[in-house]
């Protein structure tokens, strides 16, 4: 649907950079990827109490949570995948725009959709965080018993499964979310918010 020629972007009185400079560090967005049960979520979670006791304003759009309001309209074709990935972009790019640090845990499987949330996001503020596990750990973990019913056909296009997922080739930062302690995983984030310039040294 084209966009009516009688929408105008407005502008407010407060800038961005008005904003940052109040929170004492910049906006910004840690797109976490990988497989279900790879551990994305809970990464995101622990960077997000780091970042709350550090002072940073910070949140989590996640997967499971978004497909509860936002984008409870979509399923999970190829189609509904792709728009799913497009609004979440959009949404972080909001926060990021008020001087938010935002974690957004999606599986988001497609090389194409990732890179056009990157595009969506203010250049240098995106950075992609590529949640590595392996398969049969991910299917260990699955407490909802979504992998076993993939498996048996119960569900279709399932990530991993029966539909693909294209890994990053050149993530910001790969993180063996399979094998590392869920507390090395969050100071590698935030090392990368530091060298990024995202948040402040130690």
């Amino acid at each position: 649907m084209a966009m009516s020629e009688h929408i105008i972007r407005q502008h407010g009185a407060v800038s961005r950079l008005q904003r940052e400079a109040r929170n004492g560090h910049r906006g910004a967005v840690v797109w976490l990827t990988g497989l279900s049960g790879a551990g994305k979520s809970t990464l995101a979670y622990g960077v997000e109490a780091a970042l709350f006791q550090m002072g940073v304003l910070s949140y989590v759009l996640d997967g499971d949570n978004v497909r509860h309001g936002l984008c409870r309209d979509l399923g999970f074709s190829a189609a509904d995948r792709h728009e799913n990935i497009r609004r979440i972009g959009e949404v972080a790019q909001l926060f990021a725009e008020m001087g938010c640090v935002v974690l957004a845990a999606f599986i988001s499987p497609y090389t194409e959709d990732r890179q056009s949330a990157r595009a969506t996001i203010t250049q240098g503020n995106f950075f992609e965080i590529y949640c590595h596990c392996d398969l049969a750990i991910c299917e260990q973990r699955d407490v909802k018993g979504l992998y076993q019913k993939a498996r048996t056909g119960e569900i279709n296009a399932f990530t991993g499964i029966s539909s693909p997922y294209e890994a990053p080739i050149a993530p910001d930062l790969l993180v063996e979310t399979g094998t590392q302690t869920i507390e090395s995983c969050v100071a590698l984030v935030l090392d990368l918010l530091r060298q990024r310039g995202v948040i402040k040294p130690s």
